[in-house]
């Protein structure tokens, strides 16, 4: 049962014994101040590592660029080395584990950032409320990136992934999807530039093609990653014509041979996207010749059937995983998947309730 999902893939240099992948999920485990990684986070990856690949928690990499409660870094030398329990532990476990940078841009509070607002590629807001140390409070406008400070910002990504490196990863992946920063020079709704970055959509994917390329100075295209959402509206990002700007971002992933692509594209409970929108994986899967992995609301069998018919080469799933810590083995087995408790709540709250508390499937039986 299932023969697709357990059959090995290469993406790049990075061997992943079977197709069923962890998204990355913001899980809010980080210790304060620093937001630094702990034995608890390094429980609960190793938890997981019967995944083909983990893909992390979306991580900052600096602080400008981090603005979720208790959501990890990659800026310090404290930060490197809590993440260095992790691979160690992962890896100890049989796992692979690749590094997502996350640079939030807009959606960063200034509470996060010594008082002073988030950057983004245009000086626009984002709706509603920002998750704050100190409650619930709305957005602020951003303030425009000049281009004499953009180099400073990819510099910020060369940095990360070389921490990534040295905290023992396996590759990264650049979040460029969900309404964060890369997203926000994507989209012609939130990127109003008239400069070398704005206007056409090759223009507004000079952004992500300049990230990328970092990246894959520290680690070779054969270790790198990135994610898109194409997907309509998502934390207030949208664009005219998805199509043209998902399909000139794509040919920027082709160009520079990055190792895969994941995509989020929501189905009817998902989040982060207009799920009425026509999907682009389509044309995507048309322009990418590497690997594509496909994300949001799968089930086992919907995920078997799209690599069977040769729409992904695997999928990732996201929230089966917190309730699931053995996913893989629940999938061989035909067993059902063990419900989420007490969420959001849990999701996002700090303790291990809702964390690493699930039992596995051989601990239900034994129970």
């Amino acid at each position: 049962m299932h023969d697709a999902l357990f059959q090995p893939i290469d993406l790049g240099a990075i061997h992943c014994p079977n197709r069923i992948f962890m998204a990355p999920l913001t899980r809010g485990r980080a210790t304060a101040p620093g937001m630094v990684p702990n034995e608890m986070m390094a429980t609960y990856y190793s938890q997981r590592a019967g995944a083909g690949l983990i893909i992390s928690e979306a991580t900052g990499i600096s602080q400008e660029g981090l603005g979720w409660p208790f959501a990890p870094g990659i800026w310090s030398d404290e930060q490197v080395d809590g993440w260095a329990r992790v691979t160690d532990a992962v890896h100890e476990a049989g796992g692979r584990i690749v590094l997502q940078l996350w640079h939030m841009g807009r959606l960063v509070h200034a509470d996060f950032n010594d008082g002073k607002p988030g950057v983004s590629p245009s000086a626009t807001c984002a709706p509603g409320h920002a998750h704050t140390p100190t409650g619930r409070k709305d957005y602020e406008p951003a303030r425009e990136l000049p281009l004499a400070e953009i180099p400073r910002v990819i510099e910020d990504y060369a940095k990360a992934a070389e921490n990534a490196r040295r905290a023992g990863f396996d590759g990264v992946q650049l979040h460029g999807a969900n309404g964060y920063l890369v997203d926000q020079f994507l989209r012609d709704s939130t990127n109003l530039r008239e400069d070398e970055y704005g206007g056409s959509p090759e223009n507004r994917t000079r952004f992500l093609r300049e990230a990328l390329s970092a990246l894959i100075g520290v680690w070779g295209p054969e270790r790198v990653g990135v994610r898109l959402s194409p997907n309509g509206e998502t934390q207030g990002c949208d664009d005219s014509d998805p199509a043209a700007t998902f399909g000139a971002a794509a040919r920027v992933v082709e160009e520079l041979k990055v190792a895969f692509l994941e995509l989020r594209e929501p189905g009817p409970d998902g989040t982060f996207g207009n799920t009425d929108v026509p999907k682009q994986s389509p044309l995507i899967r048309s322009l990418y010749s590497g690997k594509l992995v496909l994300n949001s609301d799968y089930t086992a069998e919907q995920a078997e059937a799209d690599i069977t018919a040769g729409r992904c080469d695997a999928v990732s799933f996201g929230r089966p995983y917190i309730s699931n810590p053995d996913l893989d083995l629940r999938i061989a087995e035909g067993a059902p998947f063990a419900p989420n408790v007490n969420v959001p709540v849990s999701w996002y709250l700090p303790g291990p309730e809702g964390y690493v508390d699930y039992p596995t499937l051989a601990e239900e039986r034994a129970a």
